[in-house]
């Protein structure tokens, strides 16, 4: 179906495919939610109350580098493999992930990533999440069935991931553009981060385009037009190789998906993000307007 490649997926198709039967092991959903600490919401508990019929729950966490000192740093091949078998997955099945955010979407973006990054390009976000599936009335369900589990072969594209060291390298040559998808008070220095060890600010040469304006006030994504501009009044060619960022390594993806609908894929992610970059680099390498100086 030519929907296996489409980066985003309406709610009517994904509905025609929940009635007609065809989620299965040609075509899984997945739950992606995923929220920072402080807005106390489980997202596998609320999987658990409802859910997009015949969806999985996706675990950011759990799928990550549990070895890391950063919160859900990428995982291996082999334990994306595991993983995603174990949610009925095949090289052969298209993915649709969403995500039950109020933005419309949030999370699902960095799980497309994922699946893009290791090798599996049949995946779509569902464009406005769970947010437009109940707007739209769309149907719910508390039942879960634990798909079959299936063979899948990560291979992953390494260079599309970028470490400190790559970023720390461009601020001193300024070869690559970096867009931070975090809000403007965050990335100015001017709102708190969320994790209570990291004040805010940005990196030297770092382009602010929050992860938010690539969607319209429904949460949908804008159209290719609303993209383009978007761009550039940022002062940014998707054309041109381009880095993205954020808190993270989760909102940083909506950069990459919203260049990949442009027909520029593989923008990079620096998986570390702030949360890496605050911790570790020197403090003329950290730019705020406000009080927080690193000292």
């Amino acid at each position: 179906m030519a929907a296996q490649t489409r980066a985003l997926v309406s709610g009517q198709w994904l509905a025609d495919a929940v009635r007609n039967n065809l989620i299965g092991p040609k075509l899984r959903v997945l739950d992606t939610s995923w929220y920072l600490p402080k807005t106390k919401r489980d997202p596998r508990a609320e999987f658990a109350q409802r859910h997009i019929p015949g969806s999985s729950f996706f675990d950011i966490d759990e799928c990550s580098d549990r070895s890391s000192a950063f919160d859900h740093m990428l995982p291996t091949s082999s334990h994306f493999s595991r993983y995603v078998g174990d949610l009925g997955i095949g090289n052969d099945t298209h993915v649709v992930v969403y995500d039950t955010s109020d933005f419309g979407s949030y999370s699902a973006p960095r799980v497309w990533w994922m699946f893009q990054l290791f090798g599996h390009s049949l995946v779509s976000v569902l464009d406005g999440g769970m947010r437009n599936w109940l707007a739209d009335g769309h149907p719910l369900t508390a039942e879960y069935c634990a798909p079959e589990r299936r063979d899948f072969k990560a291979t992953l594209n390494q260079s599309w991931v970028k470490s400190f060291e790559d970023v720390l390298e461009n601020v001193r040559t300024e070869q690559v553009q970096v867009v931070d998808a975090r809000s403007a008070g965050r990335f100015r220095g001017t709102e708190p981060e969320p994790r209570e060890d990291t004040l805010p600010g940005h990196f030297p040469g770092a382009v602010n385009m929050p992860f938010t304006s690539f969607m319209d006030t429904s949460g949908k994504e804008l159209d290719a037009e609303g993209l383009s501009k978007l761009f550039t009044g940022a002062g940014v060619d998707p054309q041109r190789p381009l880095w993205a960022t954020c808190g993270s390594g989760v909102t940083a993806c909506h950069v990459v998906l919203a260049a990949h609908l442009l027909g520029h894929p593989g923008v990079c992610v620096y998986d570390g993000s702030w949360s890496e970059w605050f911790k570790r680099a020197s403090p003329e390498h950290i730019i705020s307007e406000g009080d927080g100086k690193k000292v």
